[in-house]
């Protein structure tokens, strides 16, 4: 069989006229400076993601809790001007616990510009941040619905839900990202009200929220939960925050296999080191926040923005195939 020696040309460039356009197009881009070597623009080069955020050592400051992403230095980047969409989550309904900072704020900001209307839960205190959040989902021209409350209350929970389900008119993704994070350099510093209001947050506000949603989630759902590289290799002086996380990682796994027959997908995110309020209100020891994320590969705290592609993903049908997983963003030091 004689081969055609165009055929390349044509699987490339579709139709004669079509084709001989777009080669003159790269010919004449290929040859502006514009172009490196490679026939890459030079600006279109990827940032060194090792240098393009923030590096230690980083102010000291403390905030009482919950704390104030806008009052942090420096202010953390949830891709407020970063995060560009493509319409992966149009139409769909999403409710974010934690969603005025941080991660949950980043994950607000990008399912919106993605498509989706978007409910956020954050504490009374954190009102100035989440009222940013709320803009930022309304200039993307999507439903923003802002529910203050405190997650530790059952009732508040299953109220979240139902207001969540009334005002987007409907639920199909679940971010559960809120927590809480003392730090303590002995056990016997933990009390049990610490304890409690730990687990209450990062636990049973989990497990409430999720049971209340699942009434409402159809195939094609998705449930997504923040664990932690402290589910996996935990830190000495977090010890109760390390036990919830391990816990969520499990929560996560073991759900996911109850819902998998219902195509209601269950995935975690683990991420190592981040720059969110929860640092700087006492879940690290004040005098080593300079240093925070320094003992990364990469030598830096990672910053929400980087982890909203990931939320994004596992929301979206493109992960069809993925549940019961963790997903880390450690910065180098290994995942699950």
């Amino acid at each position: 069989m004689k081969t055609d020696p165009t055929s390349t040309s044509r699987r490339i460039f579709v139709g004669g006229a079509s084709g001989l356009l777009m080669a003159a197009a790269v010919s004449s881009e290929a040859a502006s400076p514009a172009f490196s070597a490679q026939g890459a623009r030079a600006e279109a080069a990827p940032p060194n993601p090792v240098t393009e955020y923030p590096r230690p050592p980083l102010p000291e400051q403390k905030q009482p809790w919950p704390g104030l992403q806008s009052k942090m230095n420096p202010r953390p980047d949830s891709g407020e001007k970063s995060y560009k969409g493509s319409g992966r989550l149009a139409g769909r309904k999403a409710l974010i616990t934690g969603g005025d900072s941080g991660i949950g704020r980043a994950a607000a900001i990008a399912y919106a510009r993605e498509g989706a209307d978007v409910a956020i839960n954050y504490l009374p205190a954190e009102e100035p941040d989440a009222r940013e959040v709320v803009e930022y989902i309304r200039a993307a021209g999507r439903h923003a619905v802002a529910i203050p409350g405190d997650i530790k209350s059952e009732e508040f929970c299953r109220k979240l839900v139902e207001q969540a389900v009334r005002e987007l008119g409907g639920l199909d993704i679940l971010v559960n990202n809120a927590a809480r994070q003392v730090s303590q350099d002995s056990l016997l510093d933990i009390s049990t009200a610490q304890f409690d209001e730990t687990f209450k947050t990062n636990v049973y506000a989990m497990f409430w929220i999720t049971k209340a949603a699942l009434a409402h989630m159809k195939p094609g759902a998705a449930i997504i939960n923040t664990a932690s590289i402290n589910a996996y290799d935990p830190s000495e002086n977090i010890v109760d925050y390390a036990s919830t996380k391990g816990a969520i990682m499990i929560f996560t796994k073991a759900l996911a296999k109850q819902l998998a027959p219902k195509g209601i997908r269950v995935n975690a995110v683990a991420p190592g080191p981040f720059w969110t309020p929860l640092q700087v209100t006492g879940g690290q020891p004040t005098e080593d926040l300079p240093e925070f994320g320094k003992e990364t590969p990469m030598g830096r705290p990672g910053q929400p923005a980087e982890l909203a592609g990931i939320y994004v993903l596992l929301a979206s049908p493109e992960s069809s195939y993925s549940t019961g997983q963790v997903f880390a963003a450690v910065g180098g030091r290994g995942g699950p």
